[in-house]
């Protein structure tokens, strides 16, 4: 081979090297890029998978919480209808018990003979409304046993004055129709004379502390204006 064909081939040789090296560049450029794009598609679809499925943990856990607050909420609402179930059942088997009481006691006053009651229409004094009861053939009742006691007391549903009084002799209590008084259905502290008070009434409070039908008498001014309890 002659030295200038020698040098044209080293010539070419370098050339087409350099050709053969750049594609390799670019190829793995192409290649590097690609991957990178992959890499960053696959980065961008798992931080959406993520924070979907965070969002729909957090969604979860407020469903369970909403549904462990309406379970809670049932079970209150549960325990206070079975609280209020046993409070009627309650307050159903005293009323029995009360209505059978006073039926006995309606039944033992018809063996003493028939008695007739009934209240004043006016608010008036004691001593007009014994007359109220006298104009009717009547006078103010006369309460001398527990069941009577009972009895007049499931009628009224206000203060109301009855036939006891001291106003003939302090101190003294006497019926309308002068027998003394030897069982009283007093409240506690009462009779206390405490504004010049000898006429005695049946007071309906039933919050008043001490209550109860047995214990509702209490004494108050004779002037005072209220209904009576009329017997015939």
């Amino acid at each position: 081979m002659k030295p200038h064909e020698a040098l044209s081939f080293s010539a070419k040789w370098f050339t087409t090297g350099d050709r053969g090296g750049s594609r390799c560049l670019v190829l793995i450029s192409v290649g590097l890029g690609l991957i990178c794009v992959l890499l960053l598609v696959f980065i961008i679809l798992l931080y959406i998978t993520i924070t979907a499925e965070r969002d729909m943990i957090k969604s979860y856990k407020n469903t369970v919480e909403e549904f462990n607050q309406t379970i809670n909420s049932l079970q209150h609402k549960h325990t206070d209808l079975t609280q209020k179930n046993l409070e009627l059942e309650t307050k159903v088997k005293d009323l029995t018990a009360e209505k059978n009481q006073l039926q006995r006691d309606f039944d033992s006053l018809n063996k003493k003979g028939p008695v007739c009651f009934f209240m004043s229409t006016e608010l008036k004094s004691w001593s007009d409304s014994r007359q109220y009861c006298r104009d009717r053939g009547a006078d103010l009742v006369i309460i001398n046993t527990e069941e009577k006691q009972r009895f007049i007391s499931s009628l009224v549903s206000e203060r109301v004055w009855i036939g006891l009084s001291d106003t003939e002799n302090e101190g003294v209590m006497t019926w309308v129709d002068n027998s003394t008084l030897k069982q009283g259905f007093w409240l506690k502290g009462e009779p206390n004379n405490a504004y010049n008070e000898d006429c005695i009434e049946l007071n309906y409070n039933r919050k008043k502390t001490g209550w109860s039908p047995l214990n509702s008498w209490n004494d108050h001014s004779c002037s005072a204006k209220k209904r009576g309890i009329c017997e015939k």
